[in-house]
């Protein structure tokens, strides 16, 4: 028995690319940065990690149709690793491949401090439809 499953929250690094297969399936690339903050002798430090994520289908489409550099997101799916040989030295490299991608609310400057919502949140399921709406109130930002 094995497990493979990846949940993670963070902000677009770029915008998202786009591409299709000869077969015709959308497949869109993603970059998003990762924030860690601990206290270490006393002080609180950031660790910030970048991802490569694979979105495939109509949730790729929707996540190029709707996202942005910036864009908050949350990811789940799976670590894939793909590996080939280059100068005769095996390259790696793990990726996250999704299978739901959870749209966050764009964070606004100004004096209410409210979150506008981005645009709906889709899964591999649910192809068109968008599912619950995420709000501010409900998700926990760190500054």
């Amino acid at each position: 028995m094995s497990l493979n499953s990846v949940n993670i929250m963070g902000n677009l690094t770029k915008d998202p690319e786009l591409r299709y297969t000869p077969a015709g399936k959308g497949v869109c690339n993603l970059s998003i940065a990762n924030n860690r903050f601990f206290t270490k002798n006393g002080e609180k430090v950031k660790e910030t990690s970048f991802f490569d994520v694979e979105v495939w289908g109509v949730v790729g489409e929707n996540c190029a149709k709707y996202l942005s550099k910036g864009s908050g997101i949350i990811v789940e799916g799976r670590l894939r690793q793909d590996r080939w040989e280059k100068d005769g030295k095996t390259q790696s490299r793990v990726r996250i491949t999704a299978n739901n991608i959870h749209f966050m609310p764009k964070r606004q400057d100004g004096p209410s401090g409210s979150g506008q919502q981005s645009g709906p949140e889709f899964d591999e399921t649910s192809q068109d439809q968008p599912r619950a709406e995420v709000s501010a109130d409900n998700v926990a930002w760190d500054e």
